[in-house]
C-alpha cells in the first residue's frame, strides 16, 4: 500500500430485515378490495420507500421515521377524515396505534404488548391472514343478517298457527309437542347455517398457495365491521 493511500476494502457486510414473502400479495389483495394501504415505519425514509416499492405501496402512502406518537397521530388524522382504520403491527412501538385504531390486528409472533393491544390476533405469521380475517368478518356479518331474516320470517309465519288461526275455519289446533318441534327446528336451521362458515374460503387465497379454509386454527377471532366507502388499513 503506497504511503498515505487508504487501505483496500477487504469485505462488506450488509444487514437488512427481509420482507415477508406474502407481503406484496397481501397489499395487492387489500388494494383490490378498495382498502387504502399505508406504511408507517420507524426506519429512515430511504429504507421505508425501498420496502414500500417492493411490496407495491404508493410512495405518498409511505411514512418514515415515525415514533409511536407519530403513528398514533396518523391514525387519528385518518379517523378525523371519516375513515375506518385498521392497524397491523407486531412491535412495541405499534401498540399505541393498535389501541387507537378502530381495529387493531397483531401477528401471533409479535410482542406481548402488541398482542394485548389488538382486537384480532393472527396465529400464523402471515400478512395474508389480514385479508382472510376481513373477508371472514364480512361473511360472518352477512350470515348473521341471513339468520336473523330466516328466524324472523319463520316465527312470523309460525306464530299465527300456534295462536290457533286454523281453528275458526277447520277446527284444528297445533299440538304443543308439534309446536315445540317446529320451534326447535328453527334453532337447528340457524345453527346449521352458521356452521356452513367452516367451508368459507376467502377469494384470492389460492393465488398465494393458501387454499385451506381459514378456520379458528388460522384466525382465532374475526370482528365484523360495517362496510364503508372510505376505509384505510395501516401496516407498520
Amino acid at each position: 500500500i503506497p504511503p498515505g493511500a487508504p487501505p483496500p476494502v477487504c469485505g462488506l457486510v450488509g444487514v437488512a430485515d427481509a420482507v415477508k414473502a406474502d407481503a406484496k400479495a397481501a397489499v395487492e389483495a387489500l388494494s383490490a378490495s378498495g382498502i387504502e394501504v399505508w406504511m408507517c415505519s420507524g426506519d429512515n425514509e430511504r429504507t421505508a420507500r425501498a420496502v414500500g416499492a417492493q411490496v407495491g405501496i404508493a410512495t405518498d402512502r409511505v411514512l418514515a421515521g415515525l415514533k409511536p406518537q407519530g403513528k398514533v397521530a396518523h391514525v387519528k388524522a385518518l379517523q378525523a377524515a371519516g375513515k375506518v382504520v385498521a392497524m397491523v403491527g407486531d412491535g412495541i412501538n405499534d401498540a399505541p396505534a393498535l389501541s387507537q385504531a378502530d381495529l387493531g390486528i397483531a401477528l401471533g409472533a409479535g410482542t406481548d404488548i402488541a398482542i394485548d393491544s389488538a382486537k384480532i390476533v393472527l396465529m400464523r405469521n402471515s400478512l395474508m391472514g389480514v385479508y382472510a380475517a376481513l373477508q371472514i368478518s364480512k361473511a360472518t356479518f352477512k350470515r348473521i343478517k341471513l339468520n336473523f331474516v330466516w328466524a324472523f320470517g319463520f316465527n312470523l309465519v309460525s306464530l299465527p298457527f300456534a295462536a290457533g288461526v286454523l281453528w275458526p275455519l277447520f277446527h284444528v289446533l297445533l299440538p304443543p309437542e308439534l309446536a315445540a318441534l317446529v320451534m326447535a327446528s328453527s334453532s337447528v336451521c340457524v345453527i346449521m347455517s352458521s356452521l356452513l362458515l367452516r367451508n368459507f374460503k376467502p377469494v384470492g387465497m389460492q393465488s398465494v398457495g393458501l387454499v385451506e379454509a381459514p378456520t379458528s386454527e388460522h384466525v382465532p377471532l374475526a370482528i365484523a365491521m360495517a362496510p364503508t366507502a372510505d376505509k384505510a388499513a395501516l401496516h407498520a
